[in-house]
């Protein structure tokens, strides 16, 4: 009677999956430039970590300088975490485990929410819902896709760091601790794809919970007590358990490694995922949780062109991006005065600001430091802001709008405006609040803040030159919008682990950020400012030629 009992069940779970390899093969062709765009990308930065690091402090004594220095510093335990072994794999982990914590999670969430929520946004699963597809089918091939992804990203840095020489052991938690945290986010990713009837919104719910995880992170190992993390004694403060980003560099690679702590990334994959799997099974195709509330009867006159018809429908997410940058600004402004304090005599920590923020001063260094990762995160809403059109395109929106009197350039020029004065807002938010707080805490308020402010807007140059290849690449290969966030992500990759690579000037240049000075503090010169924004003009041109020849859709 059990056998007969269990038979229609495991039909009928059988038939809630079906089709799902069709969907995965699918899904895995869609993204055969995004997928391997992240994973070559991340991994091959994490793999070079150890080679690079070698060659910089090649002695036990100069590594041993080096931990103790960033343990003895509460800012610097809250931007890296701490170092929990001088070796060469232990500071590959204490420079690699949170950053590619943090990238793997953006490159899954990306993943899920484009074979989710966006499906069905668009329409087109409904229309593959209709043949035999089982419910929890889109799903799971989002997921598949995911874990495919991250066991890539996490067998390439194993192999390479093993290669370069690392412990295996190390290496394969280190590769393990990136890929645990990615396949985590990309379960909070499916959860938030239920949640919200939009991929925007699920993105941001989702880019929120890692921004959070990433402030837990932060603030734990700020407050953690300095002296015993390098031999790796004593256990991690509260806050950083409770975030996976925190998980990641506890798991220890190198150092003793805490395998127990694969457990607690499968453990609450495993549980995200099934609440996942539950509430997609609670709700229609194309319903969400949290419905948008109805608009008015009758639209504001603001919608009767393309301009407002952008603004209303990003609004919210610049909203959002511009709270986000004033309270980093503000937590990065307060960590600023101990920068100094940390360094003492050690030449090596001091190179490696000077190559992050410039020779300046080394508050300024770090602040410069500080104000160039908020440009580059700047690219992400940019980025986001243009492709929205795509989204717009291929949810067959754009198409009724385009119908009318609009012309295409004019509709594209609505959203890029959009998008260029909002990376400028965002900027300024994360830009004055960091001027602000850092101004409060060494009692010079009026003196600091004009200066971090425009160390912060002069990061503008570079975003838009990403802004302007967003647009080149919508209107030209619209099919390869997706490579787009690869090529960000890059541009981060290059900005943060570049430094502490001492990568070639060469290599550095490939990125636009790498011809912007290193402000506050460092020489301006006016050539990046003049011609940074002609390349954009040129890309954005070329851009919109292309969206006028071609068709839509």
């Amino acid at each position: 009677m059990t056998a007969v009992a269990a038979a229609p069940a495991r039909a009928g779970g059988a038939r809630h999956l079906a089709g799902t390899g069709a969907l995965l093969r699918l899904a895995l062709r869609r993204d055969r430039l995004l997928i391997p765009a992240w994973v070559l990308v991340l991994g091959l930065s994490v793999a070079g970590m150890g080679s690079s690091l070698q060659a910089l402090y090649g002695t036990a004594a100069k590594r041993a300088d080096l931990a103790a220095s960033m343990n003895a510093n509460a800012s610097l335990r809250a931007l890296y975490g701490p170092v929990f072994s001088d070796s060469v794999g232990g500071l590959v982990a204490w420079r690699m485990a949170g950053l590619g914590a943090v990238l793997a999670a953006v490159m899954s969430l990306l993943i899920v929410v484009r074979h989710t929520r966006e499906e069905e946004e668009t329409g087109r699963q409904e229309l593959l819902s209709a043949a035999m597809v089982g419910r929890r089918a889109p799903l799971t091939a989002a997921l598949l896709a995911a874990l495919v992804a991250n066991a890539g990203l996490a067998v390439l840095i194993a192999a390479g760091l093993a290669k370069s020489g690392q412990p295996a052991g190390g290496s394969l938690a280190l590769g393990i601790a990136v890929g645990g945290a990615g396949m985590f986010f990309a379960a909070l990713a499916a959860i938030a794809a239920q949640l919200t009837e939009s991929a925007r919104m699920a993105k941001g719910l989702t880019g929120a919970a890692l921004g959070l995880a990433f402030a837990l992170r932060a603030a734990g190992d700020a407050a953690s007590a300095p002296g015993g993390a390098a031999a790796g004694e004593g256990g991690a403060p509260v806050l950083t358990w409770l975030s996976p980003v925190g998980w990641a560099q506890n798991l220890r690679a190198y150092a003793g490694e805490r395998w127990w702590v694969v457990l607690l990334f499968a453990t609450a994959t495993a549980v995200a995922t099934a609440a996942a799997y539950a509430l997609t099974a609670r709700r229609d195709i194309g319903m969400s949780f949290l419905p948008a509330r109805p608009g008015p009867a009758r639209a504001p006159r603001s919608l009767g062109g393309p301009s407002g018809l952008a603004w209303r429908l990003q609004r919210t997410t610049l909203l959002g991006w511009t709270a986000g940058f004033a309270l980093a600004g503000a937590a990065f402004g307060g960590i600023a005065k101990g920068a100094a304090s940390m360094v003492g005599g050690n030449q090596q920590t001091r190179e490696i600001f000077e190559r992050m923020g410039g020779q300046q001063g080394l508050t300024d260094a770090f602040l410069a430091t500080m104000t160039g990762m908020l440009g580059m995160i700047a690219a992400l809403y940019a980025v986001g802001a243009v492709l929205r059109m795509r989204a717009e395109e291929t949810g067959d929106r754009a198409e009724p709008v385009l119908a009318g009197a609009v012309g295409r350039v004019r509709w594209a020029c609505g959203h890029l405006a959009v998008a260029v004065a909002g990376s400028a807002v965002v900027l300024a938010a994360g830009g004055l609040a960091l001027g602000i707080s850092y101004g409060a805490s060494v009692g010079d308020l009026a003196g600091r803040t004009g200066p971090v402010l425009a160390a912060a807007l002069s990061q503008l140059p570079a975003v838009w030159t990403l802004t302007g290849l967003a647009v080149l690449v919508f209107g030209l290969l619209p099919r390869a919008t997706g490579a787009v966030w690869a090529l960000v992500g890059g541009c981060l990759a290059l900005g943060w682990v570049g430094p502490a690579l001492d990568l070639p000037q060469w290599a550095m240049d490939l990125s636009p950020y790498g011809h912007l000075p290193r402000l506050p503090g460092g020489t301006v010169t006016a050539a990046p400012f003049l011609w940074l924004p002609a390349l954009s003009a040129v890309f954005i041109s070329a851009g919109l030629t292309g969206l006028r020849r071609r068709d839509i859709g």
